[in-house]
């Protein structure tokens, strides 16, 4: 089926949690959604852990049940050995008991936000891959794609940290650290030092993570903040006596931002918008408060008749102060090392 002069209040391009919580607010607010995801789900992504102050926002998303029901592993907190001794962190209490993180499998986790955006009625084309966006008098009007073109007042950029509407439209992308990669990798058996709650570990090169993400599946994550390479043959000491998986992935996380992050018919939400280092521990709940942000501003902008100023830059300087003061909070815990890398 083609979307042939499909025309809609919001396309989004790329279906994550950033772009589902998008899809979702907008919905939930009147819109006409449509969404471009040009891969087949289940899709792969690294395990991610999730602080439990992210349930107040699955309840708004009407997505609290579906995780609370996906059986992911639950752990009251994680190992920190920084720059002293190993102590165990936990998320708090209250009267009910113990806070409990998540450490969520990121394919389900997926899954179930985006059957929430389709059960409210987004459409959602997928396999369908974005190819440039549609520019009209100086303003994004859709998005050209492979299945055709889809015409939307706005248009949000939920596609990753491949920047993909920011270096269509010519958009800079300034950085605040050197690059920075992160390696990543699992390990099946059995890691009981791990089975209770993850650990994150410094040393004189970096950090590394490690954490269990699905019964006999463990994750390891490696970041080196000095000039060194890191070993073909790394695991984490703790998990020796594990099958490592062969495959190893890697990711850029160079600290950066795109400017100009909303404009004349577009939003960039999550990564598309900026990128931080794991370390930084909320990348999910970054996705799903932009997603919303974006989604609740659109709807202002299209059925409230708010300036179309107001709403841009309402939205550049949330993600703009939320961002400065994250890289702030970054640079302080990085000082702390047991070897400070000398751009801190």
């Amino acid at each position: 089926m083609s979307p042939k002069m499909v025309k809609a209040d919001v396309v989004i391009v790329g279906g994550g949690p950033a772009g589902s919580a998008a899809a979702i607010q907008c919905a939930r607010s009147g819109l006409q959604v449509s969404m471009v995801e040009q891969a087949a789900f289940p899709r792969h992504r690294p395990g991610e852990t999730l602080h439990p102050g992210i349930e107040p926002l699955l309840d708004q998303l009407g997505v609290a049940q579906p995780v609370l029901s996906a059986g992911f592993l639950r752990h009251r907190g994680h190992w920190v050995q920084w720059s002293g001794d190993r102590r165990f962190v936990p998320f708090g209490e209250d009267a009910t008991g113990p806070w409990m993180g998540f450490q969520a499998w990121r394919s389900e986790f997926d899954q179930r936000l985006l059957q929430q955006a389709r059960v409210l009625g987004v459409k959602v084309w997928q396999p369908c891959r974005a190819i440039r966006p549609i520019v009209e008098s100086n303003q994004v009007a859709g998005v050209f794609t492979s299945a055709g073109p889809l015409y939307a007042n706005f248009v949000i950029d939920a596609a990753g940290s491949r920047h993909w509407l920011a270096r269509q439209l010519g958009l800079s992308i300034d950085s605040r650290s050197p690059r920075l990669v992160a390696h990543y990798g699992y390990a099946e058996g059995s890691c009981s030092e791990r089975d209770q709650a993850p650990a994150i570990v410094a040393d004189t090169h970096g950090w590394t993570w490690t954490a269990r993400v699905q019964p006999r599946l463990y994750q390891w994550t490696r970041l080196l903040l000095t000039p060194t390479k890191l070993a073909p043959d790394f695991l984490p000491p703790e998990f020796h006596a594990l099958i490592p998986q062969p495959k190893r992935h890697k990711a850029n996380v160079t600290w950066r931002m795109a400017n100009n992050l909303a404009g004349p018919g577009y939003f960039l939400i999550g990564d598309a918008a900026t990128v931080l280092d794991p370390a930084s521990s909320h990348g999910v709940l970054k996705a799903l408060m932009s997603g919303i942000m974006a989604g609740h501003l659109i709807a202002q902008r299209l059925r409230h008749n708010r300036s179309r100023h107001s709403v841009t830059q309402g939205y550049c300087q949330w993600v703009c102060d939320w961002f400065n003061h994250d890289v702030n909070k970054l640079k302080v815990l990085y000082h702390d090392l047991p070897n400070p890398p000398i751009w801190v």
